[in-house]
């Protein structure tokens, strides 16, 4: 239960220090963090549902 939680915290934190080496304004640093949060959140449901499935 615990994999897209931690895909939200991994990709917002990865997007936003993407946009920040690439020096972008605070705004880029939002807007990449979003989309790393829910790329992250995707990434870790589909490891989720991959879980579930095998152990059931």
């Amino acid at each position: 239960m615990i994999y897209p939680l931690a895909g939200l915290l991994i990709g917002a934190a990865l997007g936003a220090l993407g946009a920040r080496r690439r020096e972008g304004t605070r705004f880029d640093l939002l807007q990449w963090a979003a989309v790393g949060a829910i790329l992250g959140g995707l990434i870790g449901l589909f490891l989720l549902i991959l879980i579930q499935r095998n152990l059931a």
